[in-house]
């Protein structure tokens, strides 16, 4: 069955993309990754071009990968830079690539779309034959799932890397004190004090559903969230329209703390909901304030996931900062199709290496979570 190609997913009835999906996971959603198509934060101007492979049986799409050719390696989390730069100082051509990922969010989920797992496994036999017959170095599946490792590990011509993430998850507390009571005496000092801290200083937190937003607050969402990048003297990544266009297609999934000061907002956290997960995403201020960066994307998510029975925490990509606050280790996984014979034997060798490494420091950095030891 030869695969099809798209690059909008407006021309994909959103019913029969989000049948495919096989959880609550908001970000393989149609009305999420259309948003970033629609919005203009895809595109020319950022380097992704929504490429999406397709299987369709009878008018009716059995299989998808939401994929992007990309000229770049930015907003991917998992780092690939070294290999490009190998190839650029070999005289090999490591760009134009195809990535399946959620655009611009280090977050797990399904990768490889499918009705029926053989529909599944026709699709992935493909990729390969795509990509070189497009001219592709190669392709990169990130922060798979389960079903997506299951499919890839049965195909030799796929390497899998590891990679370490920190979140948390809900025992089942009460409430926010009965978490700190898990904890070392020490530690449930310093988080008690980190939160007076921000409290001492006036601040108070609002929250709100996506349909409780209106376009004025967007404007100070946003705001805040491009504060993040042009601080560093970057560019952000997502547009304004990025959060209109979300906020209309799925209210639901979307939750915004404000942090404000008296009646003054000065920052703001955005995140989203699915099954029992919830997931931090996006956080800025326009003020400085002590510790208020920790408990607006930390301390506050807990309180919510508590509050309504979430059992997962997932606050993004990187930060050891996270292991004192009860965040932990998870190992994250992807998969590398390089069709330079060369570069995929140093690629498996460094791979094999970093493996090691990665499960070590995991292993490693559970000794510096805050609970108490039985």
């Amino acid at each position: 069955m030869p695969v099809q190609t798209t690059d909008s997913l407006s021309r994909i009835a959103p019913s029969q993309w989000d049948a495919l999906l096989p959880d609550d996971q908001p970000f393989l959603r149609h009305a999420f990754l259309s948003a970033l198509e629609d919005s203009g934060s895809l595109g020319p101007r950022s380097g992704w071009r929504a490429e999406h492979l397709l299987l369709v049986e009878d008018e009716r799409l059995i299989a998808a990968m939401p994929a992007y050719r990309k000229w770049h390696s930015y907003g991917e989390y998992v780092f690939d830079h070294a290999w490009a730069d190998a190839c650029r100082r070999a005289g090999i051509a490591y760009y134009p690539k195809l990535l399946s990922a959620v655009p611009f969010s280090p977050v797990g989920g399904a990768r490889i779309l499918a009705a029926t797992p053989q529909a599944g496994r026709e699709l992935l036999a493909i990729v390969p034959e795509y990509a070189e017959s497009e001219q592709l170095s190669s392709v990169h599946v990130n922060f798979t799932d389960a079903f997506a490792d299951s499919l890839l590990a049965a195909e030799p011509a796929w390497m899998q890397r590891y990679g370490c993430q920190f979140h948390w998850r809900n025992r089942d507390y009460r409430d926010f004190q009965d978490f700190l009571d898990a904890l070392s005496s020490r530690k449930r000092k310093q988080m008690r004090k980190e939160r007076e801290q921000v409290a001492g200083q006036g601040i108070e937190f609002e929250w709100l559903e996506g349909h409780q937003l209106s376009e004025a607050l967007w404007d100070f969402v946003y705001a805040c969230y491009s504060n993040t990048y042009e601080v560093r003297g970057q560019s952000p990544y997502l547009t304004r329209e990025f959060f209109s266009l979300v906020a209309e297609r799925m209210p639901e999934a979307i939750r915004v703390v404000l942090a404000r000061q008296g009646s003054r907002p000065v920052a703001m956290a955005f995140s989203l909901i699915g099954g029992d997960s919830f997931y931090g995403r996006y956080w800025g201020c326009l003020a400085e304030f002590d510790r208020l960066h920790f408990e607006t994307c930390f301390y506050q998510g807990m309180d919510f996931a508590i509050a309504h029975g979430l059992k997962r925490f997932d606050a993004g990509a990187q930060g050891e900062h996270k292991l004192i606050r009860g965040f932990e280790p998870v190992i994250t996984h992807s998969w590398h199709y390089l069709s330079h014979p060369g570069l995929k034997n140093a690629v498996s060798e460094f791979l094999e290496q970093e493996r090691v490494g990665v499960l070590a420091y995991a292993e490693d950095a559970r000794t510096a979570l805050p609970y108490r030891q039985e």
